[in-house]
C-alpha cells in the first residue's frame, strides 16, 4: 500500500465528516467499530461526532491518505490522569484494502501513543466485519463483553424521588470519601483477571463526577457530551461504610440518548436505584434547557447479571453485545518478595 498515516489537519474536517457518515451506512464498502447501534435514531455518528469543541488537548485524530485522498480515519480519546487511550472511531472506505488500512492506522497509533506515554489502549467493538480479529492481530486481549440496552423515548419516565424517600433507601450523592468502599464494591463484582487489567486506583474512584470514567464502559466517550452525576446506595444491614450499589447518570446536553450505569453487589436489589436514576433523568428533562427525551442507554457487562434483567423489567431492550479489548504497552514484572531459603 502506497498511502501513509498522519495526524489530521483542520482542512481535513469536511472529508472526515463525510467519511464518518458513510462508514455508518449499510451496504457500503466500509469498516466501522459498530458502536453502539445502527439505525436512524441513535447512529454512531450522532453519538461520536467530530465537533472541534469536543476535542481536548490530549485527543488524537489520525487519517490514512493515499494519492491526496483520505480513505481512513482513527479517532482516539486520551485519559491523561491514567495514561490511557481509547479508540472511539476506526473507519476505512473506498477500496478493497479497508482491512489493511484500518490495521495500519491501529499500528501507527500503538507506536505514536507509546511515544506519548500511553500505557494502555482500549477499544470496544461489535463482533462483526473482522473487528475483533483485527485488534487481536495487533496484540489486543479480549477481556469481556458488554450488553447495551436502550429505553425508548416514547416510554414515560418515572417521577423524581423526594429527598426523604432517597434517604430512607440509603441513596445519596457520591463523595471522594467513598473511594475505598467503591473499590471494595467493584472488587466484589469484578473477576480478578479483569481487575488486574483495568487496574483502578483509589484516586480514580475519588473522581466521581463530570470527568469520571470509572468504572469503564463502551459508552464512556459520550460522557463528555453529558452532565454526569454519581450516587451510591448504602447497604442497610451490613454496617456503616458498606455500599450495595453505584449509580452514574449522564444527562445529555446534545441530541443523543442519556446514560445510566449501575454497579451493584451480588444479591443486591437494584430496582430502587434504577427507578431513582430514571426519575432523575425525567426531572432534568422537565426542568428544560438543552435536555430532551432521546431515550436512555445502559451498558451492562455479562458478569454483572442480573442487572440487565432488572433493566429489562424497567422497559429497557437489548440492542447489541460488544466486545471489550485492551493492549498494555508495558511489561508487568513481579515485585521483590521474601522467599524461603534453600540449601
Amino acid at each position: 500500500m502506497s498511502g501513509r498515516v498522519r495526524l489530521a489537519r483542520l482542512t481535513d474536517l469536511a472529508a472526515l465528516g463525510e467519511l464518518s457518515r458513510l462508514s455508518q451506512q449499510e451496504h457500503v464498502d466500509a469498516r466501522s467499530l459498530g458502536l453502539p447501534v445502527s439505525g436512524p435514531r441513535i447512529g454512531v455518528f450522532s453519538l461520536f461526532r467530530l465537533p472541534l469543541g469536543a476535542f481536548r488537548p490530549n485527543d488524537l485524530l489520525f487519517v490514512y491518505e493515499d494519492e491526496r485522498r483520505i480513505s481512513g480515519l482513527l479517532r482516539v480519546e486520551r485519559d491523561a490522569s491514567r495514561d490511557e487511550m481509547t479508540i472511539v472511531e476506526l473507519d476505512a472506505i473506498g477500496s478493497g484494502d479497508s482491512g489493511d488500512t484500518r490495521y495500519r492506522l491501529v499500528q501507527h497509533l500503538l507506536r505514536d501513543g507509546t511515544k506519548r506515554g500511553a500505557f494502555r489502549f482500549h477499544v470496544a467493538c461489535a463482533d462483526g466485519q473482522g473487528n475483533v480479529e483485527l485488534f487481536m492481530q495487533a496484540g489486543f486481549a479480549r477481556y469481556g463483553q458488554e450488553r447495551l440496552l436502550f429505553r425508548g423515548a416514547g416510554m414515560k419516565l418515572p417521577r423524581a424521588w423526594p429527598d426523604e424517600k432517597a434517604r430512607s433507601a440509603g441513596i445519596r450523592p457520591c463523595q471522594p470519601l467513598d473511594a475505598l468502599p467503591l473499590a471494595r464494591l467493584y472488587a466484589s463484582v469484578t473477576p480478578q483477571p479483569v481487575m488486574r487489567l483495568e487496574s483502578y486506583r483509589l484516586s480514580d474512584w475519588e473522581r466521581q463526577g463530570s470527568t469520571t470514567r470509572v468504572p469503564r464502559s463502551s459508552l464512556a466517550p459520550i460522557l463528555r457530551f453529558a452532565d454526569v452525576e454519581a450516587y451510591v446506595q448504602e447497604a442497610q444491614d451490613d454496617g456503616p461504610g458498606v455500599l450495595s450499589a453505584l449509580l452514574q447518570v449522564g444527562v445529555a446536553r446534545e441530541d443523543q440518548p442519556h446514560y445510566l450505569k449501575i454497579l451493584a453487589r451480588p444479591g443486591a436489589d437494584v430496582d430502587p436505584i434504577v427507578d431513582f436514576g430514571l426519575g432523575l433523568i425525567g426531572a432534568r428533562i422537565e426542568r428544560g434547557g438543552s435536555c430532551s427525551d432521546n431515550g436512555v442507554l445502559a451498558p451492562v457487562r455479562t458478569y454483572e447479571s442480573p442487572i440487565d434483567r432488572r433493566l429489562e423489567e424497567a422497559g429497557f431492550a437489548s440492542l447489541v453485545t460488544v466486545t471489550l479489548l485492551m493492549k498494555e504497552a508495558v511489561v508487568r514484572v513481579a515485585e521483590p518478595a521474601l522467599v524461603p531459603a534453600v540449601r
